[in-house]
């Protein structure tokens, strides 16, 4: 995270407030304009409720002057989140979860007189494990009769994404990358298989819903005249939304690499001797921040949890970042975030002035980067020369736990037999040579019973 001062990109569309840094730490001013509501949220419990469930990021008030004075009413430090994560590089499960935690938090904030104004995804990270809510001034006050205003919200950032993931492709949770506000209704009621208008709680929530939008788009709409709900009918609704994300199901796509790991060339006791050099390696270095590229399910992941105080897993591929997420629910485990990362195409910084949302790099760089069973992909699979795998690892770490595989061994040979060995540099030698400019070689040890090597390395 940015440790300097000025407003944080991205939080500029709420006139309530924003976001801001001054001397490295992370702040938010509340304007005058959202007061009553804040007072509310504090003075109903609601916050503390939150909080305490580990629904709402917390905060106290920061005696310091406000950012911009005009209009200011008062100005809060909140939790900062160690690693920020978007929808699109989250797994089924864990949209689901965050769907949930915003349907719970909702529910919540009208028994104690209150509404969610919006239902962003964006507005939901995973802090020590867990969806929670990082914007303090997403509440209003609950107004009878009134419509849930974030339904249409909650229903392209979470119901669309979920259901094209469990109806058609779990891939399909990467189109949130090109629509940042949600997947429009009206292409997600035509991306689902005809037979899902048959199922109640799809055709109300996306197909009708889709036709609603439309018909709302087309025609002059006298707000006077759009019928309200009752509070009971809101619930009725929530408790329909929240049983329908709940019986989504989330189906293996016959991904590549989710069983890699039953299918290594590794006997089990060289598997266990790789990680214990691995575990060498990081406990040199003091790893304390590391990034797991290609991590696949995560087994080096909780090998560099020993040492680091935070691991973010990336992998392409959603059967693993899937199996890995339920893993780190299973375990407790809060300090590993498992994300969907292609590497060949990294989540980019978008949005409003391509400021909004940080690319994966700009969220960088960390001390250690683990890239074990990865340079034969990167340069056999995708042509990328080693010279530029070494500069694309330069700029993430200053520590670089690094594999090299030979072309002798059975993954490379898989690699190499749909296509012609044009990797004439592919070599220990031309690996070492492509490296030496930008790192020095620490440590190197062979695992045993394979020819593959391990290298601790130091960006010079």
């Amino acid at each position: 995270m940015d440790g300097g001062s000025g407003t944080v990109a991205g939080s500029f569309r709420d006139p309530s407030g924003f976001l801001f840094r001054r001397d490295g730490k992370l702040l938010r001013q509340i304007n005058q304009r959202y007061r009553k509501d804040y007072e509310l949220l504090v003075r109903s419990g609601l916050y503390e409720e939150l909080n305490g469930a580990g629904l709402l990021i917390t905060h106290r008030r920061a005696d310091v002057p406000p950012f911009k004075p005009d209009g200011s009413y008062l100005v809060i430090e909140p939790e900062e989140v160690p690693f920020i994560s978007y929808p699109y590089e989250w797994c089924f499960s864990q949209l689901k979860d965050a769907a949930l935690a915003t349907l719970d938090i909702q529910k919540r904030a009208l028994e104690r007189g209150m509404s969610l104004k919006d239902a962003s995804a964006y507005n939901i990270q995973f802090l020590r494990g867990r969806p929670v809510l990082i914007d303090t001034l997403s509440f209003e006050k609950y107004e009878e009769g009134r419509p849930w205003i974030a339904y249409s919200q909650f229903c392209r950032h979470f119901l669309a994404p979920l259901y094209l993931m469990s109806r058609k492709d779990n891939r399909m949770g990467v189109l949130l990358k090109s629509f940042i506000d949600g997947i429009p209704l009206d292409l997600a009621s035509t991306l689902l298989p005809f037979r899902t208008r048959l199922r109640l709680p799809i055709l109300l929530h996306i197909h009708l819903h889709a036709r609603s939008e439309k018909k709302y788009s087309e025609e002059q709409i006298d707000p006077e005249t759009i019928k309200g709900i009752s509070r009971k009918g809101l619930l009725a609704l929530l408790d329909s939304l929240e049983a329908t994300t709940r019986k989504l199901k989330w189906k293996a796509g016959g991904t590549e690499w989710a069983e890699y790991y039953d299918e290594t060339n590794y006997s089990a006791e060289a598997f266990e001797q790789k990680k214990n050099i691995v575990r060498e390696f990081l406990e040199a270095v003091g790893a304390r921040e590391v990034w797991d590229v290609g991590g696949n399910v995560g087994v080096f992941s909780r090998v560099a949890l020993e040492t680091a105080a935070r691991v973010v897993c990336m992998d392409i591929d959603p059967s693993c970042v899937e199996a890995n997420y339920r893993k780190c629910l299973e375990d407790g485990e809060e300090n590993l975030l498992p994300l969907l990362i292609d590497l060949f195409n990294p989540s980019p910084a978008i949005g409003w002035e391509a400021e909004e949302r940080m690319s994966i790099f700009q969220r960088g760089p960390v001390d250690t980067v683990l890239a074990l069973a990865l340079i034969h992909h990167l340069i056999i699979s995708n042509n990328v020369p080693m010279a530029r795998v070494a500069s694309f690892f330069a700029g993430l770490c200053t520590n670089l736990v690094i594999e090299f595989v030979p072309k002798s061994d059975s993954q490379v040979q898989r690699l190499l037999s749909a296509r012609e060995d044009i990797f004439d540099d592919y070599t220990l030698e031309g690996f070492l040579a492509g490296f030496s400019e930008l790192f020095r070689v620490e440590r190197r040890v062979a695992v045993p019973s394979s020819e593959r090597i391990l290298f601790l390395m130091r960006r010079r």
